[in-house]
């Protein structure tokens, strides 16, 4: 039975060379402590240099080798050979997510792949793979995950990668595989492809490769960037019965199971990513005098810096509660199955808006080589289109909405879950269906306790509104095409977001002005949503009329707004990476 801790992570951002990480056990602490000082080491120059000119971060795998730091963080307690700090632990795996991503989207995403490249290794019975797997990892090795080919994309049914049965056991599997992170150094590549001769769900399996085998060609990076997104190609590439993870309908879900998984890092790098330009922008604003003041005294860029801030402690706030219910899943409680879409879906587009607004601010400086905000800008667009596009997990999102909404149980909520223990139930976690089954606490109870505060009471009877639509309009939006579905989805997302919001503000202590100012943009948020309903060329007159009437201006407070500005303005000169 999982305990709950007291111990709360801070409420203010992640400042790395300050941060002491003490929610955490001694040795997560060191290497927590020993990732931030490697790069504030190195320095901003060398970072950003290596990332204007593609330089592959092979210094960083190298440091990540000779710490166990992936070795560490990544290999479950079962497998970890009596080694007391190994264990797959999400609350540290999602801290290192975000100091990675604090430093660097080409940092964060070696460890990214190598978590989906574990997926389906610690999800399968095979010993033999799984002590191969644990071994390699020990010593330093990476891993890839070897599902996507670019005939099909996200279409895993129809995989080319095909395994010919060999006289006397075993296959010979050839085929492509595209978009594959790690995919020309990986010494584990967890490889999804189908046996020929075979139908239906019978036909799948996993099976592990390494990318030094002769068998095994690295035809090209796909991207132009420092991360190597590789497709690769088998050639007969010999499969016995001790490389095999899963077959059949198991293959398919370790697919899917996996990407659950992967998928919650994406938030935590966005928050990490938004958290360093934010800094960068502010101090840079704060200290650029335009017409005689700085640009700080413009109400325009207060009021795009007031939005930034609070739609990153939304996003952490969400994210970080998010944490305790991956920590608290099983058979019985799968919750964690509409959270875990809402961070890849919402939080990662809400760090695009953090960094558009940043960018806005910081004008022609944040184009320059020169600045760690130019390359933040870049790469924050490609966290939504990893792990499923933001549309697949909005109708993801929308298989939830009726229980979430109309079936309310009485389910406990978990408390902050920081306990240093294995999370086992990730890679033993089933079939991957029944979502429709899945059972919520009320939604409504949270908002209940925050009334009082204005923006969360007008949020509140748009949710209500909502609530009412959907049961209105059940088997409207049942039969609807996709399209209108997806303005649905949005709307009922921003229930879920500001729910986990209000859970975490009341387990962290989190002010009351900083909720109103989150929900002040949630409500902004909805309007403009009700507005894209309004535009849905399938939209009935009813759901038009309906998006009509919940659109309204937010409450807005200027003492409140003034001071989350004087949060930012204090924020200058707090941080800034080594040169």
């Amino acid at each position: 039975m999982s305990q709950d801790t007291n111990i709360a992570p801070k409420t203010e951002l992640l400042h790395p060379t300050q941060d002491d990480f003490a929610e955490f056990d001694g040795e997560t602490r060191r290497l927590l402590k020993a990732t931030v000082d490697w790069f504030e080491n190195r320095g901003k120059t060398r970072l950003l240099k290596d990332y204007v000119d593609k330089v592959f971060y092979q210094d960083f795998l190298d440091f990540a080798a000779s710490e166990k730091l992936f070795a560490t963080f990544l290999t479950p307690a079962a497998d970890g050979a009596g080694n007391a700090d190994k264990r797959w632990d999400t609350a540290r795996v999602a801290k290192l997510s975000e100091i990675l991503g604090f430093y660097g989207l080409n940092y964060w995403y070696p460890w990214q792949v190598t978590v989906l490249g574990l997926g389906p290794v610690w999800q399968s019975t095979n010993t033999d793979p799984r002590k191969r797997a644990a071994d390699l990892l020990d010593g330093g090795a990476v891993a890839a995950f070897g599902l996507s080919e670019q005939a099909h994309g996200a279409d895993i049914y129809s995989t080319d990668l095909v395994l010919t049965p060999v006289e006397g056991g075993g296959y010979k599997a050839s085929g492509r595989k595209y978009y594959i992170g790690n995919g020309n150094c990986a010494r584990i590549v967890s490889v999804f492809g189908r046996v020929e001769g075979r139908d239906g769900l019978d036909q799948y399996v996993f099976f592990l490769a390494d990318s030094e085998h002769p068998n095994y060609t690295v035809i090209k990076n796909v991207v132009p960037s420092q991360m190597y997104v590789a497709e690769f190609e088998l050639d007969e590439y010999p499969v016995s019965e001790d490389d095999i993870l899963h077959v059949g309908a198991d293959a398919f879900s370790a697919a899917l199971n996996t990407v659950n998984i992967g998928k919650f890092n994406l938030c935590f790098g966005g928050i990490g990513l938004s958290t360093h330009a934010l800094y960068e922008s502010v101090t840079h604003a704060h200290n650029r005098i335009l017409y005689g003041s700085p640009v700080t005294k413009f109400d325009h860029v207060r009021r795009e810096f007031v939005d930034a801030y609070a739609r990153l402690m939304g996003m952490k706030l969400f994210s970080e509660r998010a944490v305790d219910y991956f920590r608290t899943a099983s058979p019985e409680d799968r919750r964690y199955l509409l959270f875990n879409p809402v961070t890849k879906m919402k939080a990662t587009t809400e760090a695009e808006k953090v960094l558009a607004l940043l960018g806005d601010v910081m004008s022609a400086k944040a184009f320059e080589a020169e600045t760690y905000t130019t390359a933040a800008r870049i790469d924050v667009a490609g966290l939504p289109k990893l792990e499923g596009t933001v549309a697949v997990n909005l109708a993801l999102i929308l298989k939830f909405m009726p229980a979430y909404l109309h079936h309310s149980q009485d389910l406990a909520v978990p408390g902050v879950q920081l306990e240093a223990r294995d999370d086992e139930f990730l890679f033993n976690q089933g079939p991957a269906s029944g979502l429709g089954k899945v059972q919520f606490h009320d939604w409504r109870k949270p908002f209940a306790e925050n009334a009082g505060i204005p923006n969360v009471g007008a949020f509140t009877e748009r949710a209500e509104a909502l609530a009412t639509l959907v049961a209105a309009e059940k088997d409207a939006i049942k039969s609807a095409g996709l399209d209108l579905q997806l303005s649905i989805g949005e709307l009922f997302t921003l229930v879920v977001y500001g729910g986990l919001i209000l859970e975490q503000a009341k387990l962290r202590g989190a002010d009351e002005q900083l909720i109103d100012q989150i929900f002040e943009i949630l409500n902004r948020d909805f309007s403009q949503y009700a507005v894209d309903l309004i535009g849905k060329r399938e939209a009935t007159a009813s759901q038009r009329q309906w998006a009509k009437d919940v659109i309204s201006e937010p409450v807005f407070n200027s003492e409140r707004f003034d001071a989350i500005w004087n949060r930012v303005e204090a924020l200058s000169g707090v941080y800034e990476m080594r040169a």
